[in-house]
């Protein structure tokens, strides 16, 4: 398979197989980020939900793309297309609450309140484990993973409607 000139020469083939390699990439870097200590927070773990929709659906759409009329593909690339802007804006809204741009959910942002007694705090300790939804674990190139996940959330929608209206 040729690698396209420009965006008119992409195959509907090209873009799902992009569209699947791309999240696959992206939900195997979050695993390998959490097994190497980076544990996500809830807000976190609310935007996997797309990569666990989008990863079966793109391979859905790829062989629909090889094999089945381009209606059926169009639609396909379609639902992808949504999928991925609604990742890409739940992105934005998690890195907006890690910049303080706005709050967010308050059972993983805000202050931390004090216990009332020291045996509160140590029965606290032994079963609550909250990780931060406004605080970063890391930054790479000055974004966070949230904010990484708004770009390639972002470039996968670009891609699902590119190969909506490919050949």
């Amino acid at each position: 398979m040729a690698m396209p000139r420009k965006l008119d020469d992409v195959t509907a083939v090209q873009a799902a197989l992009a569209i699947l390699l791309g999240a696959s990439a992206t939900i195997a870097g979050a695993w390998i980020f959490e097994y190497f200590g980076y544990l996500p927070c809830e807000l976190c773990l609310k935007q996997r939900w797309a990569y666990y929709a989008g990863v079966p659906l793109a391979l859905a759409v790829t062989l629909i793309a090889w094999r089945s009329p381009r209606g059926l593909a169009q639609a396909g690339f379609a639902l992808l297309g949504l999928l991925w802007v609604g990742s890409a804006i739940f992105g934005t809204y998690h890195a907006g609450v890690e910049w303080g741009w706005w709050p967010g959910p308050s059972d993983c942002t805000g202050t931390l309140t004090k216990a009332p007694s020291i045996n509160d705090f140590l029965q606290q300790l032994q079963t609550v484990k909250v990780v931060r939804c406004d605080a970063v674990a890391i930054r790479i190139l000055g974004l966070s993973l949230a904010g990484w996940n708004a770009v390639i959330s972002a470039g996968m929608a670009a891609a699902a409607f590119v190969g909506a209206r490919a050949r």
